[in-house]
């Protein structure tokens, strides 16, 4: 029978099969009861001293304990309950069977609820509340109430998924979701969040686009653009509609930059394009043309020896153990624009002969950031001859024999002709290749190891490139880096009997002849040999592949490099070399130090790094152990404090002539 019975005189049954809850969902019921009151009646079964357990509905009896406790309900609230004789089956079997057979609410449901709620005049702020929801979920369901009728339906009755129909709802365009529903219905692959969500933007470009970035919001704007906007997004998320009217805007940009910049360089032409990169289309028909680095001038050598100069004052600074903390801050600051400078003056672009120059033309590309950019290659156009219909088609080419005699009947193709079935011939080339992936690997490292050997006069075999980084200093060669010099080993160890053919084909078929070992150490060195300089330091300087990489292979940078005099110590300031001394042997340590002068400071630093140095066992393997935050790899150096490093127990973790590497870590095993 229905009885009202006051809260306090309803305990918890130990027959109830619930054990976990959930502390987000038991506060959107306590938001609800505090709001709409309790909708559902408890049942609950006599127990003794006048109390009443309850078998099903718990959450709601402590969800009325806590609105007690904050004043929200009296402590006798009377509480509806379903009252059952003690005969009427098991108390588990009574509360298995009110939560077992409970169904979630259909998402569809819910936001066709919460919009009736608004339209009666509800804000999404008091729907949350009532409910006990965060608004973002209320905002979120409102954009399902909204979404095309038959994504509507196919949401309601289970047909997709809630993930799909948000997906659907990347947009406010119904006749686009609708459109895209269609598609996928007759797709022959299942459809996923991230595919509905491409198609529905398809046609919408990214407010972080290069070319939004290169036009700009008020310039779209102005222009009759328009923005559309989800509830979470911001200037970089937000979706540009009016594609065509930006790719107008944004080719204009360019033309105007590339015809200023085709002024101001003295050049013939320059071509823009809103790729980050010259295409193939682009450049068809153009020669590259040989350019060199300009070669400073009298005033800029001089400008750099001055530069020297105040580096080593400012360096000066630095290492001056009587130096205050604003001196300090001030010489690192100086040091920092002298670099900067110094590289700026080092790094010259290419420049092209003048009697070149007038004729020449350069590519004009998008970077991601969208800021225009010159890409520093010069190319020369082919001279273009009549054809007998005297249509511009190209000049003629001659056919003749594969092996370069002319056939007894000659006969004059197009260039453009040429040009057409030398791509066609390329593509069946290419198919075959994709297919053949042990000799498109061999071609990969070969064309890369064999790129000093180009000649920019003869025509490259493919577009692929693995130049070699210069790095921030110029001509900078490390005398005392284990790492270094192994990778000199490395390099003067590699096969190169193949370099003696004459020709590109030669060459390659003598690579090929190369045992599978010796074709893996190429494949390392010459991939290796492109990377970047990166350091552990906030800014451009950290590369995070870098560090990803390092983890992969579990690499231990105190294996290849310590801190020495030469290299580190004589090059900071005392405080940091008593910092370091603390982190490897704690206060005790760098103490012992702290009167010590800062040239043998630097010394002693040196042998306490190396593990020379007469200490205790722990400090030793802290010390080996220990590299510059700089010089870390994150994810790999997680030793901070003193103690044993996490993952290296041993003692032996330095490079000293009598701790060699372990097996494995030399360079030549990792290229094998």
């Amino acid at each position: 029978m229905i009885q009202s019975i006051p809260l306090a005189k309803l305990v918890e049954s130990p027959g109830n099969v619930r054990r976990h809850s959930d502390a987000t969902a038991d506060a959107e019921l306590k938001a609800s009861i505090a709001s709409h009151g309790l909708l559902q009646n408890l049942i609950v079964r006599p127990a003794p001293r006048g109390k009443f357990e309850v078998e099903a509905g718990e959450r709601r009896r402590r969800a009325m304990l806590s609105l007690v406790e904050d004043k929200v309900l009296v402590r006798n609230h009377e509480v509806t309950c379903l009252v059952i004789a003690d005969g009427a089956g098991s108390a588990i079997e009574t509360s298995l069977a009110e939560n077992f057979h409970r169904l979630a609410m259909n998402p569809a449901d819910e936001a066709r609820a919460f919009a009736t709620l608004v339209e009666d005049g509800a804000s999404s702020e008091d729907v949350a509340r009532r409910f006990g929801l965060t608004v973002r979920f209320v905002e979120g369901r409102l954009r399902l109430a909204t979404l095309a009728p038959v994504v509507f339906r196919a949401l309601a009755s289970g047909e997709i998924t809630l993930d799909l129909a948000k997906a659907y709802g990347a947009t406010s365009d119904q006749e686009i979701q609708a459109r895209v529903f269609e598609q996928m219905a007759s797709a022959y692959y299942a459809p996923n969040p991230d595919s509905v969500r491409r198609m529905v933007l398809t046609g919408t470009v990214r407010g972080n686009d290069p070319r939004a970035r290169l036009v700009g919001r008020e310039a779209y704007l102005e222009a009759g653009g328009r923005i559309e906007r989800e509830l979470f997004d911001d200037d970089a998320s937000e979706a540009w509609c009016d594609v065509a009217l930006l790719e107008t805007l944004a080719t204009r940009a360019m033309e105007e930059r590339a015809e200023a910049l085709a002024a101001e360089q003295g050049l013939a032409w320059v071509r823009p394009t809103l790729d980050p990169y010259a295409s193939h289309d682009l450049v068809e028909g153009l020669v590259r043309l040989p350019a060199e680095p300009e070669p400073l001038t009298q005033a800029e050598l001089t400008r750099l020896e001055e530069l020297d100069a105040a580096y080593d004052e400012h360096a000066a600074v630095l290492e001056d153990e009587d130096a205050s903390e604003e001196a300090i801050a001030a010489a690192e600051a100086a040091i920092e624009t002298v670099e900067q400078e110094c590289q700026d003056l080092r790094n010259r672009p290419p420049v092209l002969a003048a009697e070149l120059r007038r004729e020449a033309g350069m590519v004009l590309v998008l970077s991601r950031d969208g800021t225009p950019v010159l890409q520093p290659v010069f190319y020369g156009e082919k001279p273009v001859a009549r054809g007998q219909d005297g249509e511009a088609d190209g000049e003629a080419i001659e056919v003749v024999s594969s092996g370069g005699e002319a056939g007894p009947r000659r006969a004059t193709l197009s260039k453009r002709l040429v040009d057409e079935l030398a791509m066609q011939r390329r593509d069946v080339l290419s198919l075959h290749l994709a297919h053949d992936p042990a000799l498109a690997l061999d071609v990969l490292v070969f064309s890369l190891a064999d790129a000093d050997a180009l000649d920019w006069r003869s025509p490259s075999a493919t577009t692929l490139r693995g130049s070699v980084p210069g790095g921030p200093i110029a001509g900078f060669e490390p005398g005392d880096a284990p790492a270094t010099a192994a990778l000199a080993d490395l390099r003067s160890g590699l096969d190169e009997t193949w370099r003696a053919g004459e020709t590109a084909s030669e060459r390659f078929a003598l690579y090929q002849g190369l045992p599978d070992e010796a074709r893996s150490a190429w494949l390392g060195f010459v991939v290796a040999r492109t990377l970047e300089a990166s350091l552990n330091l906030g800014g451009e300087r950290r590369i995070a592949l870098h560090d990803h990489l390092a983890k992969v292979m579990g690499i231990e940078i105190a294996r290849w490099w310590r801190p020495t005099a030469a290299n580190y110590f004589d090059r900071v300031p005392k405080a940091l070399i008593l910092e370091a001394l603390g982190d490897v042997g704690g206060p005790d340590l760098a103490a012992r130090f702290a009167s010590v002068k800062k040239s043998d400071l630097a010394m002693s630093a040196e042998r306490v790094f190396a593990g020379t140095t007469i200490t205790e066992a722990e400090v030793r393997d802290n010390a080996l152990a220990w590299v510059p935050e700089a010089m870390r790899f994150a994810g790999t150096d997680p030793v901070e404090e003193p103690g044993v490093p996490e993952g290296n127990e041993t003692a032996n973790v330095g490079m000293s002539e009598d701790e060699p590497a372990a097996a494995g870590d030399d360079p030549h095993d990792l290229a094998a």
